[in-house]
């Protein structure tokens, strides 16, 4: 009996371990981590491809010949062919990446498209039960952009990047974009190539296409697309990225000749990033996988023309990623040095006439001008931007344009200039009023932005040249063009296109902050355009009495037009708003209490409250409102209200 006493104590000890085939509890966030797993989340396949990997015994076999077990699986033909199409997907795609070979990273672009082109997965692509369906288009979109980057420069340390013996361009580096320089200075952007080319496969080839002529946008050429798939957003409330199928890529451009491009272009600066989103589709995928010879055709997508494609009888919604594009297009751009600058020097040069398209004109869209402030520029408008954009309820509905002038120049000169840049732009997109959206314009204006937006609705009548002679102005000497000037600053009508104004934390009294010793100190260094200072002096010369009028006075800054009593303030703040025009206020105030006695740092609310308009809204921030959250939920309730409006008077 001694004898049988340790296979007894063994069998004991066994009885309380536990049973072989069982379950242990887990925190469910763990256990969702491994069901979602798929290699975009992890540098290892899905549970999916694992478990085919496994019941194939092809899983130890992986490990040791990647290349050899993926060929296997290409020559593969089963009940369930999906499930082998996706997990070639995903394996290529491993290996690909692991071993820098893009001949495998595009092979995974292409079994993933071809398992969302199978028969047996188009019925489950809209309502997508199956994760599979979103990795697979994930995969693609990914694997395409790997696939297509440009060939990144030799190594740091002099080797030299493997290449395929089977004649596939040089790989790119396994990150989507180099480490950043130890400086701590952003790397330069790396490049998508979308030019037609022979890509080569483990198992053939892709023939690409790419037909030029839809590269063409608004009078220029899209030339260089840059990835957005790694890149971070800061400065933005929200990034918005709609999930879909495609490349999301900034386009940069490059002019194209001839006097159409010139006139289409005219307000489109040169140095915008176009969110566009390309898209390759294949012909006969499933046949090709047999013989080895595909054709690839790009499409290239701006945001403002689509936001779906059509692929395999599916309507698929595309990739779009327009708020990395926007905060791409902003990262180090010269519009931020043009703030102080534009306010400091008045006679710097503005892009045109200063009205900014942020795409090619289209018809029906109502045009939103946004007008920024002092010391401003239109880069201080990111956030709603960035939201109207991308409310699916507003996006079809407006077109977004803004405003840039040099901020220290006297507000009527200012206000000018906007009232001539839209006079134009309204002749220039639709001499013949066939387009009835432009004749219903939204204006807002932040802070003297706001003053020159109540001045496209004010019937100047006499009163602004009554502040400045008693003489009529047909009986002072003058230049022709000095006269032509001043009739257009000092005398003017509302403008007809304008059918809505918002303004907000506008001084319409005035701003508290501007004293005699800030306007001291901005006339000593503030430089207003020579143009102007040589008309008014000229003025001067020719008209002695006009003179001795206005002896110790000043060509004003917009500085003194904002201080609290100036006699243009107080001339604006009684001028009457045009009577068909819709006018709604956001003011902003820091802190609580009777918002007689608050003000926003800048403006009082006493200031900026204005009499009769349609709505006014109180936002709890500082004089810079514009990326505070109740001001955009504000500004998108209006706009869709003028969406409601417009509907409304075109029946």
């Amino acid at each position: 009996m001694l004898r049988f006493l340790p296979l007894i104590v063994l069998l004991t000890m066994a009885s309380a371990c536990a049973t072989p085939v069982g379950v242990t509890r887990e925190d469910p966030k763990v256990l969702y981590r491994a069901f979602s797993k798929s290699v975009l989340s992890a540098d290892s396949a899905s549970a999916f491809t694992e478990q085919l990997l496994r019941r194939r015994g092809l899983d130890e076999a992986f490990e040791k010949d990647p290349e050899g077990v993926l060929a296997e699986l290409h020559r593969m033909r089963t009940s369930r062919d999906n499930e082998r199409l996706f997990a070639l997907a995903e394996l290529s795609f491993v290996h690909g990446r692991a071993h820098n070979k893009r001949e495998y990273v595009l092979a995974s672009a292409i079994y993933a498209y071809a398992f969302l082109a199978s028969a047996e997965r188009r019925a489950e692509l809209m309502p997508a039960a199956d994760p599979r369906v979103r990795w697979a288009v994930d995969i693609y979109n990914v694997a395409m952009t790997f696939a297509l980057l440009e060939s990144p420069p030799p190594p740091a340390n002099g080797a030299e990047s493997p290449s395929p013996a089977n004649g596939a361009q040089p790989p790119p580096s396994t990150n989507f974009a180099q480490p950043p320089p130890a400086n701590g200075a952003q790397p330069p952007p790396t490049e998508v190539l979308l030019t037609g080319r022979t890509l080569a496969l483990p198992f053939g080839q892709v023939e690409l296409e790419s037909p030029r002529e839809q590269f063409l946008w608004g009078g220029y050429r899209l030339t260089r697309f840059i990835p957005l798939i790694d890149y971070q957003v800061r400065g933005l409330r929200n990034r918005f990225r709609q999930p879909g199928i495609g490349l999301p890529l900034a386009a940069e451009v490059t002019p194209v000749e001839g006097p159409d491009a010139d006139r289409a272009r005219k307000r489109i600066p040169p140095r915008v990033k176009v969110p566009v989103t390309a898209f390759v589709r294949f012909e006969r995928i499933i046949e090709s996988l047999s013989d080895g010879r595909f054709r690839g055709v790009v499409e290239l997508h701006a945001l403002d023309e689509a936001t779906s494609v059509e692929a395999e009888g599916v309507v698929l919604p595309l990739e779009l990623d327009p708020s990395a594009a926007l905060a791409l297009g902003l990262e180090g751009a010269p519009v931020w040095d043009s703030e102080l600058a534009g306010f400091l020097r008045a006679g710097r040069s503005i892009f045109g006439d200063g009205l900014i398209m942020m795409h090619p004109y289209r018809r029906g869209r109502i045009p939103v001008v946004l007008v920024h402030g002092t010391a401003s520029s239109p880069a201080r408008w990111a956030d709603i931007v960035n939201e109207i954009q991308n409310d699916p309820a507003l996006r079809m509905k407006f077109q977004v344009w803004l405003f840039m002038y040099n901020t220290s120049n006297p507000i009527l000169f200012s206000a000018e200039r906007l009232r001539t840049a839209l006079h134009t732009v309204i002749t220039d997109l639709d001499p013949d009023g066939h387009d009835p959206a432009l004749r219903r314009m939204v204006v807002m204006g932040h802070s003297q932005g706001g003053m020159l937006t109540r001045l496209m609705v004010t019937d100047s009548g006499n009163r602004f040249w009554a502040n400045a002679s008693s003489v009529p102005l047909e009986d002072l000497k003058m230049t022709a063009q000095t006269r032509d000037l001043l009739q257009r600053a000092m005398f003017f009508k509302p403008v007809p296109s304008v059918k809505r104004v918002v303004f907000l934390a506008t001084p319409h009294q005035g701003s508290f902050r501007v004293g005699s010793l800030a306007i001291s100190a901005v006339r000593q260094l503030v430089t207003l355009p020579l143009s102007l200072v040589k008309d008014f002096r000229d003025l001067l010369q020719r008209n002695p009495d006009l003179a001795r009028h206005l002896a110790g006075r000043h060509l004003p800054t917009a500085v003194d037009n904002m201080q609290p009593g100036n006699p243009f303030v107080r001339t604006l703040s009684d001028s009457p708003l045009a009577p068909d025009v819709t006018a709604h206020s956001i003011v902003a105030v820091q802190g609580k209490g009777d918002l007689l006695g608050l003000n926003d740092g800048v403006v009082a609310y006493r200031s900026a409250h204005l009499q009769g308009v349609e709505s006014e809204k109180i936002v709890q921030s500082s004089h810079s409102l514009q990326s505070n959250a109740a001001t955009i939920l504000e500004v998108r309730r209006i706009l869709r209200e003028h969406v409601e409006a417009s509907a409304s008077a075109a029946r």
